[in-house]
């Protein structure tokens, strides 16, 4: 994605929190303002602490609350995803509208690749078919064992 590209779709993203927040009657804040830019900013999938950690080097007095409740509010209005992988650690990730992606999970290091592929899109949809249905939304999530040389757990898992 260009640069360009990402910093339209932010704009978008800050456009329409500005808008839930006005509907919600909530106000905008410093802090709040600093986590929802970094959030925006990032193209991982992080964690409360990732977030926290993150945020922090901008402002080291916002705390945990802040972050847990910043995000809370930005899933609530459906711009941010909650992910679950497996790990037991929930993360966040941006909700670009139109964006749609699947994930590969690292059981070994728990690296989360985001991945499109029209061929699995179509399979879906055509068993969904198949079976009387037509997708509205679904999630794919594929988790593997690393067979990546630079797998920074590679060595750790040779042992066991």
């Amino acid at each position: 994605m260009g640069e360009f590209d990402r910093e339209a779709q932010i704009e978008e993203l800050k456009a329409r929190l500005e808008k839930y927040m006005l509907e919600q009657g909530l106000r905008s804040t410093s802090q709040r303002r600093i986590v929802t830019d970094t959030f925006f900013d990032s193209n991982e999938h992080l964690s409360i602490e990732e977030l926290l950690a993150l945020v922090r080097e901008t402002d080291p007095k916002i705390g945990y609350a802040t972050v847990y409740r910043t995000l809370k509010m930005l899933k609530e209005g459906g711009l941010a995803y909650e992910r679950h992988f497996g790990d037991g650690v929930a993360r966040y990730e941006v909700a670009i509208e139109d964006d749609h992606h699947d994930h590969l999970i690292c059981l070994d290091c728990d690296e989360v690749f985001e991945f499109e592929n029209e061929a699995i899109e179509r399979l879906q949809d055509e068993q969904a078919k198949e079976l009387g249905f037509k997708l509205k939304h679904h999630r794919l999530d594929l988790y593997a064992r690393c067979m990546r040389e630079n797998c920074p757990n590679k060595k750790r898992r040779s042992k066991k």
